[in-house]
C-alpha cells in the first residue's frame, strides 16, 4: 500500500476504489477522508475570524493532502491541524457540538458518518496519523529496499527506522483507545464507524507491535550473535500479539474488501507466527533433554502451519482490494527455507488428513512477557490563539 490511494477524486468528490494496492508488506486499512466543513457559520458568532479562517484553511490543507499529496506532508498538516482543533473540546468549551464533522470511510458499509463532537475530529486526526505512518513503514520496507545493491547498513536502517515507526503508529492508536474514545457519549461510541470501533483501533494497536516483533526477529535471524533462544522468544511473543489482534477483529461484523483485507491479513500473520514459533522451539527440544518424539511434533506442528500460512495468504491477497506478495524476506524467508528443508527428515510421517492432530499434539509454546510497547503519546499543547481570545472575554468560561 504505502501511497494514499483511497481518496476522493476532489476534496468532497467521489472515492476512487483501487481494485490493486501492489505488493503489501505492511496492512494499511483503508483511508479515511473528511469531507468539506464550513467553520464560518456555526462559529462566526462565538470566535475571531482569523482564528476561523485558520482553522478552515488547516483542515481543508488535510482533506487536499489526503487526496495525493506526500506522506511527509500530510503528517505534518495533521500535526499544525491538532493543536489548534483541541480549542473546541478542551475546558469545555461550548463551541465542541456546533459543528458537524463528516469523514468517509473505507471498512464501512456506511461510506460516510457525521458527528457534530470535536471528540469525533481529534479521534479522526489520531486515526489518519496511525495509518499514514503504516503506510510510512510499508514503503520503507518494500523489496526495492533489499535489492543486491543496496547497502547493508542502509537496510539495516530501514529496519530499525520501521521498528521506531511502528511503535509510534502504536502510541497514537493506544492514545485513541484509552483517552479520546471515553470522551465520546456513549450513544455516539456505537454509532462510530467500524474503522474507528474499539475493536479495530486495539487491533491495528496490536498488528503494529506485532510487525515491530517481526522485524526484530528478522535482525537476529541475520546475526549470528543472536542465540536459538532470543528468536524462539521473540517468534513466540509475536505469536501473542497477533493472537491478540485476531481476538479483537474476528467477531466484528466487517461487510467489505477493506475490512475483510485487514482481518485476513491478521490471520495470515498470525499463522505464519506460529509456524516459525514452533519451528525455533522443536529446534530447541531437540537440543535438550526433551523426548525425539515432543520435539518431533513441534516441527511437525511448525510444517502444518507453514502449509496453513500459504493459504491464509493467498486468501489475503486474492481479496479486494488485491494485492500482491513481495518475495519473501526476514523471518518470513526464513520460515520458507528452513522448513522443508530441516524438517522433513525429523518428523513423524503423519496421514495428511490429521492436520489438525498435528497441531493438538504439539507442546505447548513457552509464555513470555511482552517486551514491546507503544511509545506514550499526549495531545500537543493547545494553541496559543485559543489563550488570547480567553484574554480578550471572547470566549465565554464557566
Amino acid at each position: 500500500m504505502g501511497c494514499l490511494l483511497s481518496t476522493p477524486e476532489v476534496a468532497g468528490g467521489a472515492r476512487r476504489r483501487p481494485r490493486n494496492i501492489g505488493e503489501v508488506v505492511v496492512f494499511v486499512p483503508g483511508l479515511r477522508i473528511p469531507r468539506p466543513l464550513d467553520f464560518a457559520q456555526p462559529l462566526g458568532d462565538g470566535l475571531s475570524k482569523s482564528l476561523v479562517e485558520r482553522l478552515s484553511a488547516l483542515r481543508t490543507r488535510i482533506e487536499v493532502m489526503a487526496g495525493g499529496s506526500t506522506l511527509t506532508d500530510l503528517q505534518q498538516a495533521l500535526e499544525d491541524y491538532l493543536p489548534v482543533l483541541l480549542g473546541l473540546v478542551e475546558n469545555g468549551n461550548w463551541l465542541k457540538h456546533n459543528l458537524r464533522f463528516c469523514w468517509i470511510n473505507q471498512e464501512d458499509d456506511v461510506e460516510e458518518t457525521t458527528m457534530s463532537d470535536s471528540w469525533y475530529e481529534v479521534l479522526s486526526v489520531l486515526h489518519l496519523m496511525a495509518v499514514q505512518l503504516l503506510s510510512q513503514a510499508n514503503l520503507l520496507l518494500l523489496p526495492n529496499k533489499f535489492t543486491s545493491g543496496y547497502q547493508s547498513t542502509a537496510l539495516e536502517d530501514c529496519k530499525r527506522a520501521s521498528i521506531d515507526i511502528f511503535l509510534k503508529a502504536a502510541g497514537y492508536l493506544d492514545f485513541a483507545v484509552q483517552k479520546v474514545l471515553p470522551q465520546l457519549p456513549l450513544e455516539l461510541r456505537s454509532d462510530l464507524p467500524l474503522d474507528l470501533s474499539e475493536g479495530v483501533l486495539k487491533a491495528l494497536c496490536l498488528q503494529a507491535l506485532g510487525q515491530g516483533v517481526e522485524i526484530q526477529l528478522g535482525m537476529a535471524i541475520d546475526s549470528i550473535k543472536a542465540t536459538l533462544a532470543v528468536k524462539r522468544r521473540l517468534a513466540c511473543e509475536m505469536v501473542k500479539y497477533w493472537h491478540q489482534a485476531e481476538e479483537y477483529i474476528k467477531e466484528l461484523p466487517v461487510a467489505n474488501g477493506w475490512g475483510e483485507k485487514h482481518k485476513l491479513f491478521i490471520q495470515w500473520k498470525h499463522i505464519e507466527a506460529k509456524a516459525i514459533a514452533y519451528y525455533l522451539h522443536g529446534l530447541i527440544l531437540e537440543e535438550g533433554n526433551t523426548s525425539a518424539g515432543i520435539a518431533a511434533a513441534a516441527l511437525q506442528a511448525a510444517e502444518e502451519y507453514l502449509k496453513e500460512s500459504k493459504m491464509a495468504c493467498d486468501s489475503f491477497h486474492v481479496t479486494l482490494p488485491s494485492s500482491r506478495n513481495p518475495p519473501p524476506w526476514g523471518a518470513s524467508k526464513y520460515l520458507a527455507e528452513r522448513i522443508p528443508k530441516d524438517i522433513s527428515s525429523k518428523t513423524i510421517n503423519w496421514d495428511s488428513q490429521k492436520h489438525e492432530m498435528i497441531k493438538h499434539v504439539a507442546p505447548a509454546l513457552p509464555d513470555f512477557v511482552l517486551s514491546l510497547k507503544p511509545d506514550e503519546y499526549q495531545l500537543p499543547s493547545t494553541d496559543p490563539s485559543w489563550n488570547d481570545l480567553h484574554a480578550q472575554n471572547v470566549v465565554p468560561t464557566k
